[in-house]
């Protein structure tokens, strides 16, 4: 794969009560991915960015939703959305600089 591509690949961290209850509950960690993407890929690029083993990735697109903007309608892309558990040991902290 190549590393450009692997760089690319996560766009975001997902911080809502769900992701904190699933993080809570089984030890894992929602993302927000390109939707091109596949698990195989997330899983290199979760390993890649963060020094950690991936147990497994689950996956889900979710879908767009139609928004009115005043008198406007719209609707708000959708997105590819990534579950990742990691092996015992292994975590992820969001909070601290890896450089400090």
């Amino acid at each position: 794969m190549n590393q450009e591509r692997l760089m690319d690949i996560i766009l975001a961290p997902i911080n809502s009560e769900k992701s904190y209850r699933v993080g809570d509950k089984f030890k894992q960690f929602v993302f927000k991915v390109r939707k091109d993407s596949n698990k195989l890929e997330i899983a290199k690029a979760i390993e890649k960015l963060f020094n950690v083993k991936v147990k497994k990735v689950t996956t889900c697109n979710m879908p767009s939703k139609a928004r009115n903007f005043g008198q406007v309608s719209g609707r708000k892309s959708g997105y590819k959305k990534a579950y990742v558990s990691l092996h015992e040991g292994h975590d992820i902290n969001f909070t601290v600089a890896e450089g400090k």
